[in-house]
């Protein structure tokens, strides 16, 4: 166990922001976390995991607890199929590259996706046509204030679009430890049909691509269009694509017909929140040294120096003019610690 005090945090977020935490402790394993749990109040406690999908407005007034939580396990195996336990303090993307490597299919359409294992279930994280609780079977979790431990099912966790309960009714109750991964051995179930994967494969004339094909060309076009968090401070995604009702989306189409969109079901289609912000202007734009990337609208960026405040003012800005434009109510993906 680390403890810390006064203890700068850039190193922690994906921003790089320069802002410090009152104490900062890192803990190893479920033993070094309970003894941390029994001695600081949970209201002066944040749960920092890889520090991708958090902005950090001012220093940090209590105590920062990083998940450093490694290890992963096969807890059961068919012919068909493996059951991966993995630890929360497990990178993400690096769990994608295991899987890959050891043809476990499910999760390559996932791959550079910035953080850690614990806080994906957090935020259903999703990309290219898959999201984690298609290969979600469960995580653990321990209770913050009374240190219970408990098994939260794929219908306990109330999976919806970039949400899930720990989003709403456990908020800040719970502290995930490891999540458990249903994944294939063969007869992979490729999603390639979505975005630029295709076009991608068939550049490279692939017609029968395997998990590490799929995974090899998301991991090109991610490189192409987002930032590196180790050169620019982002987060990924700042903005969740927003979910409208077939009428309003047919009053859009009528003035801007080329609006691309996603049907989500008979009354509901998704907006990409990109599209939005560039036909607004904001690609490219900078102001100091916060701005919006040049290559992907949806992505805030700090150019070095920019402050979480400047960050989610621009953020604020974005969505006063998404909202005049567009009559399109933006959210911001990205955790806001204040």
């Amino acid at each position: 166990m680390q403890q810390e005090h006064n203890f700068s945090l850039k190193a922690y977020n994906t921003f790089g922001l320069a802002i410090k935490a009152k104490s900062f402790i890192e803990v190893g394993n479920e033993e070094e976390l309970e003894k941390v749990l029994r001695k600081v109040y949970s209201s002066e406690l944040f749960v920092l995991g890889g520090g991708s999908n958090c902005l950090f407005t001012k220093d940090f007034d209590g105590t920062v607890l990083h998940l450093n939580i490694k290890g992963k396990e096969i807890v059961n195996e068919t012919e068909d199929e493996v059951f991966l336990k993995v630890n929360a303090g497990e990178n993400w993307h690096q769990l994608v590259l295991f899987c890959v490597e050891n043809n476990y299919g499910g999760i390559e359409n996932l791959s550079l996706i910035p953080g850690n294992v614990g806080t994906s279930p957090i935020q259903n994280i999703g990309a290219y046509g898959v999201e984690l609780k298609d290969v979600f079977v469960e995580c653990e979790a321990i209770h913050i204030q009374t240190l219970e431990k408990k098994v939260f099912t794929k219908e306990d966790c109330q999976f919806g679009y970039r949400n899930s309960v720990f989003k709403n009714e456990v908020k800040g109750q719970y502290i995930i430890t490891s999540v458990t991964f249903q994944l294939s051995k063969k007869n992979h179930q490729l999603k390639t049909d979505y975005g630029a994967i295709l076009n991608e494969l068939d550049k490279k004339g692939i017609s029968k691509p395997t998990i590490k094909d799929v995974s090899d060309v998301i991991i090109s076009i991610r490189e192409r269009k987002l930032p590196n968090p180790k050169e620019i401070g982002n987060s990924g995604s700042f903005f969740k694509n927003p979910i409208i009702s077939i009428s309003a989306f047919e009053k859009l189409q009528e003035k801007y017909p080329e609006i691309p969109s996603y049907k989500i079901s008979e009354a509901e289609v998704k907006v990409p929140a990109g599209w939005l912000i560039d036909q607004a202007g904001f690609k490219g734009y900078r102001n100091g040294d916060a701005g919006v990337h040049k290559n992907q609208a949806l992505v805030l960026v700090n150019y070095g120096n920019a402050t979480g405040e400047e960050i989610f003012e621009l953020a604020e800005f974005i969505q006063e003019k998404i909202k005049k434009k567009f009559e399109v109510d933006l959210e911001m993906e990205v955790n806001i610690i204040s």
